[in-house]
């Protein structure tokens, strides 16, 4: 397979997954409406937020509802969303919808796991998601060239080498996003899409 610079739409090289991010929309519905219920009823976010001390006294569900709840409120929800739409619509480009469902979920509940036992014990918010996601692009911006061949745009690939080290930066600073990325780059690796031909101009 020649390789091949991608045009306007760098990921569309690389797409075999949905065309129409369905799943990502959802999601995107499912975590917007918690972000308004909480605005609207604050009390709400004290019932759902992870919190070690509740969670150790049998509230296990906080480890799932901390991942549609933003700790900060409206900023935390509108950029959170942002990132969601975005990475969430390239990553629904690239893998199929069960890799999405996994990749997503999978690394945000891996990232509350940890942060309940070790980084960040209370909290909430989707970016742990959302990070699971990018760390996967990543790892198929790594294997383009070579696997898919498709070159993509510089920057692409340095971000998708330089995301591995932050993560461990991250991580060692303590901050809870670092370890959920390094899982979604892992899994990125076990679920690539399959090459396909890349027609030539």
């Amino acid at each position: 397979m020649n390789t091949t610079t991608a045009g306007r739409h760098p990921f569309g090289a690389l797409g075999t997954g949905a065309r129409r991010p369905v799943l990502t929309a959802a999601v995107f519905a499912v975590t917007l409406a918690c972000g308004i219920a909480q605005l609207v009823h604050p009390p709400l976010y004290d019932h759902v937020v992870r919190d070690a001390s509740r969670i150790d006294a049998g509230q296990w569900y906080r480890l799932v509802t901390g991942m549609f709840f933003q700790d900060n409120r409206a900023l935390g929800l509108v950029s959170n969303l942002l990132w969601l739409a975005v990475f969430g619509t390239l990553a629904e480009r690239v893998f199929s919808r069960p890799k999405w469902l996994l990749l997503y979920f999978g690394c945000g509940l891996f990232g509350q796991v940890m942060s309940y036992v070790w980084l960040n014990p209370v909290g909430a918010g989707n970016s742990m998601c959302v990070v699971g996601l990018i760390g996967a692009l990543a790892a198929v911006v790594m294997v383009a060239s070579r696997r898919y061949g498709v070159t993509l745009p510089v920057q692409f690939r340095v971000m998708a080498f330089a995301a591995p080290v932050l993560a461990v930066i991250d991580t060692l600073l303590h901050d809870n996003h670092g370890l959920p990325l390094l899982l979604g780059l892992a899994l990125g690796f076990l679920v690539l899409p399959a090459p396909v031909e890349v027609a030539q101009e």
